[in-house]
């Protein structure tokens, strides 16, 4: 077994600096690569505190950016972007100004794109199918009563 040296607290820095200027991370991301590298909670604490007082980590531009790729990139709805983001640990204040600062014609563009993508293989005339359409657009994220919305606009397009 390969004994590696100790990481000292500078390099520990060093290394978590430039991960945050590369990329958006929250704390609790960067809280959780310093545990792995087995580095001191009060190590750990004392990094963070510097890396958020440099603004290397801002939990509500990574809650922002965050939000927004998912729906850009993955297509997810606001109530799964809060699941994610409270698994982050991003305080429910910040999630709340993220979600509210989403486009709206972006997120319903993205609703539109999911419910058709899915309704292709589905005919919506029957209730089975059309519940299972509904289904997975809950899955995705979204609210159910911009579902509805959805799955009549496609219904009555058909």
């Amino acid at each position: 077994m390969i004994r590696r040296k100790p990481l000292t607290k500078d390099a520990a820095l060093l290394r978590m600096a430039d991960l945050c200027a590369r990329s958006e991370h929250c704390s609790s991301e960067i809280r959780e690569k310093l545990r792995k590298l087995m580095l001191p909670a009060s190590v750990a604490d004392e990094i963070i505190d510097y890396l958020e007082e440099n603004r290397y980590i801002d939990n509500l531009r990574f809650a922002k950016a965050f939000a927004r790729d998912k729906v850009r990139f993955s297509g997810w709805g606001r109530n799964k972007i809060r699941m994610a983001l409270a698994v982050k640990r991003i305080s429910s204040s910040e999630v709340s100004e993220a979600l509210d600062e989403l486009d709206e014609d972006e997120y319903l563009l993205a609703l539109a794109k999911a419910a058709e993508a899915k309704a292709r293989n589905l005919d919506l005339a029957d209730y089975e199918e059309r519940a299972k359409l509904y289904r997975h657009l809950v899955a995705r994220g979204f609210e159910s009563n911009l579902i509805s919305k959805a799955i009549r606009k496609i219904q009555d397009e058909m």
